[in-house]
């Protein structure tokens, strides 16, 4: 009997001291938040921009893993490239990003020099809810696919896209009425 009621004297104890380090921790891990995902970013200033990082318009580096922002309850916004830059930015949050490219030498040598930094036209082409073909591709090959518009866009201008609406969605550049091509694959 002794035996046993030592036993249970060690289990009380254990439980009691889980119960305790429970309290002292869950608050702690309830306070502890979720960063957005900068490879994320990266990606999308990558599409947005048409070219990956170091290359001729792609972004100078990466965004800086110190930042820790707060998570974007939708798609951040990215605007660019203006004045060397593309920047990112969450409206519901607050927080806006400059990300720095590499500059574009137009020759005859880059022949999607001049596209890449062609100004985006006023009259909106595509509307929220139109079906788009999505083309992404090189000049080597190309495949597309039928996507629905999640924004207004331009000849020009850079839109999001789904499939479906519970996927994700992509970034595409307007190419003219009913057609998106992702910048880059």
């Amino acid at each position: 009997m002794n035996r046993n009621h030592r036993i249970s004297s060690v289990f009380q104890w254990a439980a009691r001291f889980a119960a305790s380090l429970a309290m002292v921790l869950l608050p702690a891990l309830a306070s502890a938040q979720s960063f957005e995902n900068l490879d994320k970013l990266d990606g999308l200033v990558a599409m947005t921009v048409g070219a990956n990082l170091g290359e001729p318009g792609g972004p100078v580096a990466q965004i800086d893993r110190r930042l820790r922002l707060k998570p974007c309850p939708s798609t951040p916004k990215i605007e660019g490239p203006t004045f060397g830059a593309a920047i990112v930015s969450c409206a519901e949050i607050g927080w806006r990003l400059r990300v720095p490219l590499v500059p574009i030498r137009n020759d005859a040598a880059n022949p999607f020099a001049a596209a890449k930094t062609a100004p985006v036209s006023t009259q909106v082409v595509i509307k929220k809810g139109d079906p788009v073909e999505l083309i992404a591709g090189s000049e080597a090959f190309s495949v597309s696919r039928a996507m629905i518009a999640e924004e207004d866009g331009s000849v020009g201008a850079v839109i999001r896209v789904r499939e479906t609406p519970k996927s994700m969605p992509i970034m595409a550049r307007v190419e003219s009425a009913g057609v998106v091509r992702a910048p880059t694959i």
